[in-house]
């Protein structure tokens, strides 16, 4: 199987995981970027208000997203993106959880995609002193990048997976994650319905 993946990132309003309010998308297909894309997100009603030290770190105000469309109308071409691929992000839970809070208030079922950890791919395969993303994507051959920009921060991941897989000569996000010990992260269960 070939090395394909989307990597993803997201910046938040708030602390809320609900208030995504921009997300990059780079897809890899055989090892190399072939197509990216990211957007502003209005965040739902009520997971909207715009923390200063949020907006310190992206530099995304409540006025930017005023016309965004909201998760409502854009999981459909966040999903047409991605299509069935392993969603990569550094430090993925905090991606996948906004994903997944997102859809909910949005009242949908969180969408079934896997994920890897670029941070946790990192820490197996670079001695770094901080693995923090400027730092890990760096040592991965991708240099200056404007962090905390979604499409940029999701370039970078797609970076070190993509070196990380050549290091460890493998193909594909599974053959990678078994050769580090890095478990790939299975997609969400729909809920059950309590039985009365």
């Amino acid at each position: 199987m070939p090395l394909d993946f989307t990597a993803i990132d997201f910046e938040t309003a708030n602390s809320s995981p609900a208030s995504a309010c921009s997300v990059g998308l780079v897809r890899v297909r055989g090892g190399e970027v072939v197509a990216q894309t990211g957007w502003l997100i209005r965040p739902a009603v009520g997971h909207d208000e715009f923390n200063e030290w949020n907006i310190k770190i992206h530099g995304i105000h409540p006025h930017d997203v005023a016309g965004a469309d909201t998760w409502a109308q854009q999981l459909d071409r966040l999903c047409g993106f991605a299509g069935d691929d392993v969603l990569v992000a550094h430090n993925a839970g905090f991606d996948v959880k906004v994903l997944r809070r997102s859809s909910e208030v949005a009242g949908f079922a969180a969408p079934p995609y896997r994920s890897l950890c670029s941070l946790a791919v990192a820490r197996k395969t670079y001695d770094l002193d901080s693995y923090r993303l400027p730092v890990a994507a760096a040592a991965a051959g991708f240099g200056d990048f404007d962090h905390h920009d979604a499409l940029a921060d999701a370039r970078a991941c797609a970076q070190i997976v993509i070196d990380a897989a050549r290091r460890a000569a493998v193909h594909d996000v599974d053959a990678l994650g078994s050769a580090l010990g890095v478990k790939l992260t299975p997609a969400p269960q729909p809920a059950q319905r309590a039985v009365a």
